[in-house]
């Protein structure tokens, strides 16, 4: 029964971390995670991209950045994840008219993998 009561205690208190908005996080700290550059030099040649493609990756990527930016100084922790949900959704199906097939795929590795460092998941 102890041991019960111990896993309730340590769920709910787990429970108010994971629901708590980032209380010791400032307005300027949440801004920085927010704030992703992407090097696009660096994705072409992951990617292997034509000259055509660079530059319409390019393109998309700084918006994501941009709309990311605003996404940031959303109030509410709902309000802000709804909006980079919807940029991450809005940026996928514009890549998936400039990509091919693979370049996709590597690209949604690189995108999932630069989502989870910068928490923007959560």
């Amino acid at each position: 029964m102890k041991k019960y009561l111990i896993m309730l205690v340590m769920l709910f208190t787990m429970g108010v971390n994971v629901f708590a908005e980032d209380t010791n996080a400032t307005e300027a700290e949440r801004i920085e995670r927010y704030n992703v550059k992407v090097n696009t030099s660096r994705l072409a040649s992951y990617l292997q991209l034509s000259s055509d493609q660079i530059d319409a990756v390019e393109a998309v990527t700084h918006e994501l950045s941009n709309d990311l930016l605003f996404a940031a100084v959303q109030d509410g922790e709902t309000s802000r994840m709804a909006v980079t949900n919807n940029l991450i959704n809005k940026n996928v199906k514009h890549m998936s008219y400039i990509l091919n097939k693979e370049q996709l795929h590597k690209y949604l590795i690189v995108l999932n993998a630069t989502i989870n460092n910068r928490e923007l998941s959560r």
